[in-house]
């Protein structure tokens, strides 16, 4: 009973439709990401933290460099990862990551409802990655992940995977991308129940035109199916009541996270997302004006970077994300 609340928590603090018990994975660990609406396949840059949305966005390039990441989440929620990537050769790359989310304590209680201590549930992903160039503007990776989640008494594993394919012209900075995320499966249950992990189809752009210091991405997520209902809760009159909202234009926008990057030059960005279906999934008829939008800003100086997100997905619930990028190679010498 504790272990199927806890994960329906863990659940809906990303997705209301709460088919997987795993959708943690879909929380990413860049702050560059979160900003831009937090689901982003093709942010084509020199950090490590973004290659966690698609394998194939990591490359040479980030030889030798690291990643560490906190993010304050909803409630009392605390994630925290560190990253690592070095180079294969001229055309492929290797990185290795862990991320732990831990959700605060929460009450223990028995089958009557009897109090029975506290205990604190937590998920920690392990994964490895790898990259290849099949051509100069070509690119494709795999990432390969071990979860472990530990609520209470309960606890269970599953493996996953993300394929990831990346088209890059960097004359037009034009990217595209085509990720299959979290294929896999639990491998030890928490009790009887399979749960499923989070499947997913998904597709990107990211384009700058011309000498305009912005670039542009769509992401399209949940491709796997087409119906994503959601739970309005009116506005708290009579003229607006509760009911469910599956619409042809709410189904099409709850598949789509809109971001833009104002890139001055290479040493700062500021990014701004919309994602539509943060803002449906935490709907409330006093949710906030800014719910469903998320901000984000790095600078980087000569030997690190650092990146900061904010987000406020629902009144109650303001997250903060702060990314350190540090390239082990240019310390050490």
């Amino acid at each position: 009973m504790i272990a199927g609340a806890v994960s329906a928590i863990a659940s809906s603090a990303v997705a209301q439709d709460g088919t997987t018990a795993y959708d943690f994975l879909n929380i990413t660990s860049s702050s560059r990401i979160y900003g831009l609406g937090g689901v982003n396949i093709t942010t084509v840059e020199d950090d490590i933290a973004t290659t966690d949305q698609n394998p194939a966005l990591l490359g040479p390039e980030m030889s030798m460099q690291t990643n560490i990441s906190y993010m304050r989440y909803v409630g009392e929620s605390n994630f925290a990862g560190v990253h690592f990537a070095h180079s294969a050769g001229e055309r492929a790359a290797w990185g290795l990551g862990v991320q732990y989310m831990g959700y605060g304590d929460m009450k223990a209680a028995d089958e009557y409802g009897n109090i029975t201590g506290t205990f604190s549930p937590k998920d920690v992903i392990i994964n490895g990655k790898y990259s290849h160039d099949i051509t100069d503007r070509l690119r494709g990776g795999i990432n390969l992940k071990w979860i472990y989640s530990s609520y209470e008494q309960y606890n269970a594993m599953a493996l996953g995977t993300d394929l990831g394919i990346n088209y890059y012209n960097e004359e037009r900075d034009l990217s595209l991308s085509l990720v299959v995320a979290n294929a896999g499966g639990q491998i030890k249950r928490f009790d009887n129940t399979y749960e499923r992990l989070p499947f997913d189809v998904r597709l990107g752009w990211s384009q700058s035109f011309g000498t305009l210091p912005i670039r542009f991405s769509v992401t399209a997520w949940n491709l796997t199916k087409w119906h994503l209902p959601y739970y309005d809760g009116g506005d708290g009159t009579e003229s607006k009541e509760p009911g469910t909202k599956d619409s042809f234009a709410s189904n099409l926008f709850r598949h789509l996270v809109f971001g833009a990057d104002f890139i001055p030059n290479d040493r700062m960005y500021i990014a701004l997302g919309y994602n539509y279906k943060t803002r449906t999934d935490m709907n409330t008829y006093s949710r906030s004006f800014i719910s469903g939008f998320s901000l984000g800003a790095g600078l980087n100086v000569r030997r690190f970077a650092v990146g900061i997100a904010l987000a406020q997905p629902h009144t109650g619930a303001t997250t903060f994300m702060l990314n350190l990028n540090l390239n082990l190679g240019d310390i050490i010498h």
